[in-house]
């Protein structure tokens, strides 16, 4: 669209008229071509806010200069809009007045002129912003894209880690209903315990396990004698969402005493 909007503003700022009918001639063409890059200018605008660009940060300061496109294509329309209003047309008219003749048409044309180059002058500003624009926001949208493939996760980051333990999803479980990290003195030294909301029994090599994954933080901020407040994390809450692990089967079959396989083969 930038390219667009460039060719435009290069027809309208060298335009060559004469008040009048060759004024509308000139005009009207620029300003349906105006009028119909606003119509793009909207869609486009329309179809961003509606894509997955939304979701990548600095995605609002784009939807917003594209507005400002949409905007300023606007006004350009209106400008040129003006300049056929202030045009001066050469209908008769009516009865009871007498006809223009060649001086007062030329006062008319006069009166005109200076108003319908202001119009064009703004018309050119605004679509000079546009074609700004446009150059902006395909730069801007191209860094985007790439600055959110390059925080993109690689996949060896989105492989999940090992699998949880029964036990290890339990306590899991248990903590994201909350719980609290404690040391207490016992026989004069310091012994750390998980408590949870719910009562259920976490082993400190548990929590540990838990812990060195990056599936719970505590808050390091209070004491361990008052309590640390234990929190599942992104990733732990990732982990709750899959299937609850099973303990596993034992599918050894017994092997009967050497003493009675040695009994049979001598018998």
């Amino acid at each position: 669209m930038a390219y667009d909007f460039e060719a435009i503003k290069a027809r309208v700022h060298d335009i060559s008229y004469t008040p009048g009918t060759n004024a509308l001639h000139h005009i009207s063409p620029l300003l349906l071509q105006a009028q119909d890059l606003t119509a793009t200018a909207l869609g486009r605008l329309t179809a961003l806010d509606n894509s997955t660009y939304t979701n990548i940060a600095g995605s609002r300061a784009g939807l917003e200069l594209l507005a400002s496109v949409v905007s300023s294509s606007s006004l350009a329309g209106t400008d040129l809009t003006h300049v056929v209003l202030t045009n001066p047309y050469e209908g008769a008219q009516f009865a009871c007045y007498p006809a223009d003749d060649e001086s007062v048409r030329t006062v008319r044309h006069a009166e005109a002129i200076p108003q319908t180059n202001g119009h064009l002058d703004d018309a050119v500003h605004q679509l000079d912003l546009c074609a700004i624009g446009c150059n902006y926001l395909a730069h801007g949208i191209t860094e985007d894209l790439a600055t959110a493939q390059d925080h993109k996760p690689t996949p060896a980051q989105q492989t999940p880690g090992p699998a949880l333990t029964p036990a290890q999803y339990g306590a899991l479980t248990a903590l994201n209903g909350g719980g609290h990290l404690y040391e207490s003195a016992t026989r004069g030294l310091g012994v750390t315990r998980v408590a949870t909301d719910d009562g259920t029994r976490v082993s400190i090599a548990t929590f540990q396990a838990l812990d060195k994954r990056g599936l719970v933080t505590r808050d390091t901020s209070t004491s361990l004698a008052t309590g640390q407040k234990i929190t599942v994390t992104e990733q732990g809450q990732q982990a709750l969402a899959r299937p609850r692990p099973h303990a596993a089967l034992s599918t050894a079959v017994a092997t009967p005493p050497k003493a009675a396989v040695a009994q049979g083969v001598h018998r």
